[in-house]
Formats: C-alpha cells, sequence, structure tokens
C-alpha cells in the first residue's frame, strides 16, 4: 500500500507518499480503507522528531481517520466488510489503510460523507474526555475553552452548549465570527483583552466551573483568578510551554484542581472505554445533526506538504483534512 512518510525530521518539504508494507488485521481487528484523515498539531511536532508513537505502534502520521471496512479478524462481531466507520488512531492515519481494533471502529452516521467523518475522532473524543469525564461539567455549568477555533475547541463548545452550559471562548479576532457562530456565548479576543478579567465580569465575580487549556506555561494565574471555587482546570495541550508557577496556597484556598488528558499514548482499554463512552452518549448528537464536525479545507493528500503549512501558520478554524481516496 502507499502511505505517507517522513524522509527526515524536519518542514512540510519532508513529507512524501512512499510504498509501506500491506496490513493485516489480527482476530480482534479490522483493516480500514481510508477515504480521509485529519491533521493533528501532534503530526507537525513528530514530523520535526519532536513526538514519536508510542512503542509498537506506527511511525505513519495520522491519529484519525475514516473509511470502509475491507477486512475483518476472525473474532469480529462488531462489524462487518463494507461498514463506513471511523476510529481514533495512535498513528498510521495518512494511509491507504489502517488496522484498529473492532471495538475502536464507530460507525459513520449516515448523512455524513466519509471524508466529513474524519474530523470526528480526535476532536470529539478528547473534548468529551476533558470536559465531562476530567471536568466534571454540568449541565447549566461555566467552560472555558481555549484555542476555540481548533478542533478540539471547536468541538468543546458543541459539546458543551448541547449540555446547556455557558461557554467564554478565546481565538484571535479574525477568527471570532466563527466560534461564536459554533455557540459560545462570549468570545474573546486573547491578543487584545484578559480573559480572567472578562470572565469574572460576566460571572459576577463566580467565575467558570471548568478550563480546557491548550496553552499552560503562564496562564495558570490567569486560570486561578477565574476558575471558581472547587473548579477544574483540564491541560489538554502546552503550545505556550510546560512550566507555570502555581501558587498552592491559592489552589488549597479555592479547593482547584490541574488534571492532565493525553489520548494517543493510553493503554487499548482505556481507548476503547473512552470510544464506548462517545458511541453511548454523544455520537446519537451527530445523527440527529446537533453536533456537527467543523471542516476548516480538505487537501488531496498528495498536497500535505500545503496542509501542514496552512496548520502551521495558525490559519485553520476547524479541522484541516486530507482525502486520501473519493467515497
Amino acid at each position: 500500500m502507499k502511505a505517507i512518510i517522513v524522509k527526515q525530521f524536519g518542514g512540510p518539504e519532508q513529507l512524501a507518499i512512499a510504498d509501506v508494507p500491506d496490513l493485516s488485521p489480527n482476530a480482534e481487528q479490522v483493516t480500514i480503507d481510508v477515504h480521509a484523515a485529519a491533521l493533528n498539531r501532534a503530526d507537525l511536532l513528530q514530523r520535526r522528531g519532536k513526538y514519536p508513537p508510542p512503542s509498537g505502534e506506527s511511525e505513519i502520521l495520522g491519529l484519525e481517520c475514516a473509511g470502509v471496512v475491507s477486512k475483518v479478524g476472525p473474532g469480529v462481531t462488531r462489524v462487518k466488510v463494507g461498514d463506513r466507520v471511523m476510529a481514533l488512531l495512535a498513528g498510521g492515519g495518512y494511509a491507504e489503510q489502517v488496522t484498529v481494533h473492532q471495538h475502536m471502529a464507530m460507525k459513520v452516521p449516515e448523512h455524513l460523507r466519509l471524508v466529513d467523518a474524519a474530523a470526528i475522532p480526535e476532536a470529539f473524543l478528547t473534548a468529551r474526555e476533558a470536559l465531562f469525564t476530567l471536568g466534571q461539567l454540568a449541565p447549566g455549568g461555566r467552560v472555558l475553552v481555549h484555542a476555540a477555533a481548533g478542533g478540539v475547541g471547536s468541538a468543546a463548545i458543541q459539546l458543551a452548549k448541547a449540555l446547556t452550559a455557558t461557554v467564554f471562548a478565546t481565538a484571535s479576532a479574525g477568527k471570532g465570527e466563527q466560534v461564536k457562530a459554533l455557540g459560545a456565548d462570549t468570545v474573546i479576543d486573547y491578543k487584545s483583552a484578559d480573559f480572567a478579567t472578562v470572565v469574572l465580569e460576566h460571572t459576577a465575580g463566580k467565575g467558570v466551573d471548568v478550563v480546557i487549556d491548550f496553552i499552560g506555561a503562564d496562564y495558570w494565574p490567569q486560570h486561578s483568578k477565574c476558575l471558581s471555587v472547587g473548579g477544574r482546570c483540564v491541560v489538554v495541550g502546552v503550545l505556550g510551554g510546560a512550566n507555570a508557577q502555581v501558587n498552592l496556597g491559592a489552589l488549597l484556598f479555592k479547593r482547584h484542581q490541574i488534571l492532565g488528558l493525553v489520548m494517543r499514548s493510553r493503554s487499548l482499554s482505556d481507548k476503547i472505554a473512552i470510544t464506548e463512552r462517545f458511541v453511548r452518549e454523544s455520537l446519537p448528537l451527530f445523527e440527529s445533526k446537533t453536533l456537527r464536525p467543523v471542516i476548516d479545507s480538505v487537501f488531496d493528500w498528495r498536497d500535505v506538504a500545503q496542509a501542514h503549512e496552512r496548520m502551521e501558520r495558525n490559519e485553520n478554524v476547524g479541522k484541516i483534512l486530507l482525502r486520501i481516496r473519493d467515497e
């Protein structure tokens, strides 16, 4: 089969389509003929040599995909050949085929194209875990979502609004209207306004119950200010740096929690449990069209370098997709 490989660590120009070994499913796995894969910032880091795949996983980029089941192992009962599915991956999505455990293959709602479905797994499963499993966001609660124009951020807004939460979202000024259209109640231009001050003004000083943090580093003092008593800060990324100063006295006094979330290196049993929660509680909201994948752009996979360049320039609102084969 063919896949996109990294010739050597570096820029987008190091990406190329090449022949790689064919895949075969084991007893509990299915093979998916990939129609589309989505970009994630982890792909950019891996391409630069800064985020290696977990031991034993594919070195091919790509953490989510959608396609059609073409082979099943002898122990597979959940899906069958011909089913349209999407899946969260530890790697391997930038290829003509992937193999996944049968419990990781989620059926695509009938009204969605496969190219659109590829935008769902990583973004919505991550957002759901951050908001509800770790963040324990309750109906009518208040949440602050950073990087709200990105894949996980745009998913988190929709999931929170489906729960009738009040959503504060940070984004650059040029993306504010698009973030507002996703359902955010208050959009804050992080370059020109102090988000903690805005949150406190709009909540009569109470703050938010949950923060979804992609930035890390120096944002913690502001999070400490705008989190409610007992509030939870879920760290999903550290785009602004990994080291922060934490006033433990303030943390104790306000009973704050700082929680870390990573998906790629989780055990298979963890990922199956995460997938099953999503299928049970959130996938029906796509079928009813309450939720929708947010698509920024679709590139032919031969143009993967341009797709990576777009993400590196931080131009996207929602997911950037690679079309690998036509539906």
